[in-house]
């Protein structure tokens, strides 16, 4: 690894070796440290070696090892004769996170936070399995996987104004549900409107501090006011698609004599039935996560009514705005100083387009790109602001949250739940959780430092800090 400067190294292109392009990590020595105790840096320097992958690889300063490559990863390759990888954008399609805002204060908060929170988890359903009955039907599934937000909120989950502030419009185009199997849809249908187990979650936050004025008051944030982050996917369905392609494209590979340096890094040429395929069953798994997260604000909104007794639209509960990390898209960036249509994977990874561009909803466009990082648990998250540099430096991309240290594992073995169930305490922080498993593998000593990783992050001029949320509540499986 060379060290550029301090927040970016880079392992130079070994054409020896294979790989097609250098690799740039973003991180600071602590950050690059701990990604050296893991594969992550071996998957990146893989997946450089990837046919028409274009400039460079990126990792995050939350990456972290995952299946193939790594998490926290960012992969642009040429749309004309490039490739899609469904290794490159996780099991979790549309895995992302999205911030309900309030009026209400941390003071008017406090004398309710234990019936909110009661409230929270019994009508936001989490854990493994975890499954909820709205009365939909396998129609409405497939409906959901072409319409998106859209389709939901027609159907009385929303307001309608909240379909403005989700990324893509709600919606990806091209979606296709008969490309998506029977079994995605049966295991997708009971857990419209579900957490999930492992790092998902419901939080009441305050709004601890604004680090810029302007932006905080453009995106409608202020000092002491409460805010709800939500962080989920697709859950049982677009993890089916994910893994019924990955099945396909092992054939594809064996048919076209593609050897490839990892055999996780599964992929097909765009054009291909085999991509074209799994493109439109993965935009169906992007648009049910969006509609997933939506169904459960409706319910947090439903929760904020019953417990402060006043609608949710007296309430301020506007959505700021729904991104997510785990997806591919087709893009346009300058690459050389060439316009080029990219298909730029981002797996673990958020959007962050600067300021002016035309994918940025309106109201934020002359601004930049809201970008939600959520941290550990019982640590702090932040939101912040996508800079035109990234638009150049990183396909418009920055990190997606903390990013582990510890498998799963590892933290079960040595961090008892008793340790951070007493930190929470400490901290004043209500907890609801299914299984206390779930806590030391979750727990914030499992985690980066989420304050360097998004240092990190405005030290390279990718993105700007907006604001700093606290955790008052927090529900998970």
């Amino acid at each position: 690894m060379k060290k550029v400067n301090d927040y970016l190294w880079e392992l130079e292109k070994d054409s020896s070796s294979g790989m097609n392009v250098p690799v740039h990590v973003y991180a600071n020595s602590r950050l690059i440290e701990n990604m050296q105790k893991d594969r992550t840096l071996k998957q990146a320097s893989n997946a450089a070696k990837l046919p028409s992958i274009v400039k460079h690889m990126l990792v995050m300063p939350d990456g972290h090892e995952g299946y193939g490559s790594p998490i926290g990863g960012v992969a642009a390759f040429d749309a004309e004769n490039g490739i899609i990888s469904p290794s490159f954008i996780g099991f979790d399609i549309g895995c992302g996170v999205r911030l309900i805002k309030t009026n209400i204060t941390e003071k008017e908060l406090k004398p309710k936070l234990g019936a909110l929170m009661d409230s929270l988890f019994k009508n936001v359903p989490s854990g493994v399995g975890s499954k909820m009955s709205i009365g939909m039907t396998q129609k409405d599934v497939e409906g959901i996987a072409s319409g998106g937000v859209g389709y939901i909120v027609e159907k009385g989950y929303g307001f309608h104004d909240d379909i403005d502030k989700v990324e893509e419009g709600s919606h990806m185009k091209g979606a296709d549900p008969d490309k998506v199997s029977d079994l995605a849809k049966k295991r997708g249908l009971p857990q419209l409107g579900t957490l999930g187990a492992g790092n998902h979650f419901a939080e009441v936050q305050r709004i601890d501090k604004i680090f810029d004025e302007r932006l905080a008051k453009a995106y409608g944030l202020q000092e002491g006011d409460v805010a709800i982050m939500l962080h989920s996917g697709s859950r049982g369905f677009g993890h089916q698609i994910c893994s019924d392609y990955i099945r396909i494209l092992i054939d594809y590979q064996k048919k076209n004599n593609i050897t490839i340096p990892d055999p996780e890094l599964g992929y097909a040429h765009v054009g291909s039935k085999e991509a074209e395929d799994y493109r439109a069953a993965m935009c169906c798994g992007i648009n049910f996560a969006f509609v997933n997260r939506q169904i459960m604000t409706h319910f947090i909104r439903k929760s904020f009514e019953e417990v402060f007794g006043k609608k949710a639209e007296d309430l301020g509960m506007e959505l700021l705005y729904d991104l997510s990390h785990n997806i591919a898209k087709l893009e346009e960036h300058v690459v050389d100083g060439k316009r080029m249509k990219l298909y730029v994977h981002r797996k673990g990874s958020t959007r962050a387009f600067g300021p002016g561009h035309e994918e940025i909803t309106r109201k934020y466009r002359e601004y930049g790109q809201p970008v939600l990082i959520p941290g550990s648990m019982g640590t702090a998250s932040y939101v912040l602001a996508g800079r035109k540099e990234s638009m150049l430096e990183t396909f418009g991309s920055s990190c997606h949250g903390a990013g582990r240290v510890m498998s799963r594992h590892q933290a079960l073995r040595e961090i008892p739940s008793s340790k951070t169930l007493g930190e929470m305490k400490k901290k004043n922080i209500e907890i609801r959780v299914r299984s206390r498993k779930l806590v030391s593998e979750e727990a914030e000593w499992a985690y980066k430092n989420v304050d360097d990783v998004v240092s990190t992050i405005e030290g390279a001029r990718i993105s700007n800090i907006v604001a700093k949320l606290t955790p008052l509540g927090v529900t998970k499986g």
